[in-house]
């Protein structure tokens, strides 16, 4: 079983928040210094953790309703699927991006090496749409502008669009999406759009997994801001998904929803969704590969790279896991594990 304290201890969390105390722009500077990629997705593919799931109030992992409100936690799962070479990125709200800004650059004093050198940062903009408040689908912009992801040196911006046609909130995060998209086309910044049908159930908005709405929707979100010409979009996989794939010209990356417990599932649906088009190019999914059950998240994290980028099979990308399970857990405390304040000794 993945042990989170292993690999970034409670004494590295007490460094962040030292430094955050003591020099604020410490996470800026680190931004303004890290080595970017030159292309986007030199193979034209994308394998991208998303990490935005707590500034929306989701925080539940099967049967625990505050998973993900651990933030220590939080970010070892996060550190950990970022060790992969198969692992193009992170897409996460500022306060984790500026957490791992923070990580990395304690890290390059300690002589631990680059966390995020040639990694993608994307930025989520809108989390306003809280589950379970009254105004859900009203999900305006409440991080980030386009323009401040740009002076951070980020690599694209994100956006959620839940599309309910009895839900007027709907229509304004619709025009908030096609702002920021326009926005985002000037700076040539690219956008990654997640635009989903939702339907009102007894436990909240459920997203309306059939080809015919995801479809739909599609041809909806390709046609927003003043040009689709960085637009990507992010859509979950259902049967038929060759339908979906036929919507648009647009690049898609599949999202993954609730973690399933067991990775098995999620990565036979994105063998099987990258096989139901060209124009699906990876994934961008989150809680199937930070909470993968028992399996390590480095190794998951690795399974999905070697089927997006490397054409595996579902079997083959099983049977790497024994490969990266348990693998370097190590890393990060053997040059941060240890901390100093006031004669205390953190460990």
């Amino acid at each position: 079983m993945f042990d989170s304290q292993q690999l970034l201890p409670d004494a590295v969390i007490a460094r962040v928040t030292d430094r955050r105390v003591s020099d604020p722009e410490f996470a800026w500077r680190i931004a303004q210094t890290r080595h970017r990629r030159d292309q986007l997705a030199p193979d034209g593919k994308l394998n991208i953790l998303a990490a935005d799931h707590p500034a929306r109030r989701v925080t539940k992992v099967g049967d625990d309703a505050v998973a993900m409100t651990d933030r220590r936690d939080y970010l070892a799962r996060i550190v950990r699927v970022l060790m992969s070479d198969k692992v193009d990125g992170l897409m996460a709200t500022m306060d984790i991006l500026e957490d791992l800004l923070a990580i990395d650059g304690l890290l390059r004093e300690s002589g631990g090496g680059p966390l995020l050198d040639r990694k993608l940062l994307i930025a989520s903009l809108n989390r306003g749409g809280l589950a379970g408040v009254c105004w859900e689908l009203d999900d305006p912009i409440t991080g980030p502008s386009p323009a401040i992801c740009q002076s951070w040196r980020f690599d694209g911006v994100k956006l959620l669009l839940r599309i309910a046609d009895s839900e007027p909130g709907s229509l304004k995060t619709m025009l908030a999406s096609a702002q920021a998209i326009t926005e985002s086309n000037a700076l040539h910044l690219p956008v990654f759009l997640e635009p989903l049908p939702v339907a009102k159930t007894d436990k909240g908005y459920a997203v309306v997994k059939t080809s015919e709405a995801l479809a739909r929707i599609a041809g909806v979100a390709s046609a927003l801001g003043d040009s689709s010409r960085y637009l990507w979009l992010k859509l979950p996989h259902c049967d038929g998904y060759e339908a979906v794939a036929r919507a648009t010209t647009l690049p898609i990356l599949l999202l993954g929803g609730e973690s399933a417990g067991s990775p098995a599932p999620f990565l036979s649906q994105l063998a099987s969704a990258l096989a139901a088009g060209s124009n699906v190019r990876g994934a961008l999914v989150g809680r199937n590969v930070l909470y993968p059950g028992d399996e390590d998240p480095l190794a998951v994290a690795a399974a999905a790279g070697g089927i997006v980028h490397g054409g595996w099979s579902l079997e083959e990308a099983l049977n790497s896991f024994a490969a990266n399970r348990g693998r370097d857990l190590d890393w990060v405390s053997r040059y941060l594990g240890e901390h100093t304040r006031g004669g205390i000794v953190f460990v």
